[in-house]
């Protein structure tokens, strides 16, 4: 296990995720969404390859829709 910071919360994850894992175990759509780490944007297209270290500190923010 690894520690996270997650939107100011300190969170546990297993040591070999990726960006796409925690994703999932958050169940959020990774397309609805933005992944920032360490105060750099993650590019949707590197989710998968992105692996998360002790220490990271992460900011995700969900889009919804809405409007008139």
């Amino acid at each position: 296990m690894i520690e996270i910071t997650l939107n100011g919360d300190r969170r546990e994850i297993a040591a070999d995720q990726t960006v796409t894992d925690l994703l999932q175990d958050l169940k959020l759509d990774p397309a609805r969404v933005a992944v920032e780490r360490n105060l750099e944007i993650i590019p949707k297209t590197t989710y998968q390859n992105v692996k998360l270290l002790s220490g990271d500190r992460l900011e995700i923010v969900y889009f919804i829709g809405g409007g008139s």
